[in-house]
């Protein structure tokens, strides 16, 4: 059975760490910006990056990789559109998991040094659909 994780949660949730230990495929937005093992955040480049997930979660997916783990805030619905219609285009079982900052970690020490105030917007609109 094929297998599509999308991991949503607010910068610092742990999104990361835990699609590595889910196995698979790991692909989010944030890998656009390393260079040579830096990371190198450009926020015009936001865009881009997205774009480069979607593509790269298209190309996995037309290798028939049995489980691909995409690990994006996500804290808008639409956000997981793309993903959900390529998903059952190529007969991807789908899961969304919200990943919650339960470790005890500040937000302030968050691995991107995303600031808090924009940690605190997203919180702020982030969608669960029931």
């Amino acid at each position: 059975m094929k297998e599509l994780f999308l991991l949503r949660g607010l910068p610092g949730a742990g999104k990361t760490t835990l699609a590595q230990s889910l196995g698979g495929k790991h692909l989010e937005a944030d890998m656009y910006f390393m260079n040579d093992g830096v990371y190198e955040f450009d926020a015009s480049k936001l865009r881009e990056a997205h774009s480069w997930c979607r593509k790269e979660t298209f190309r996995s997916m037309a290798t028939n990789l049995e489980r691909i783990v995409i690990s994006n805030t996500f804290t808008q619905e639409w956000e997981m559109k793309d993903y959900y219609e390529l998903g059952n285009l190529y007969g991807y079982k789908i899961y969304s998991l919200i990943v919650e900052n339960r470790h005890g970690e500040s937000e302030d020490t968050n691995t991107h040094k995303v600031p808090s105030e924009t940690i605190k917007n997203m919180r702020e609109r982030f969608q669960i659909k029931l």
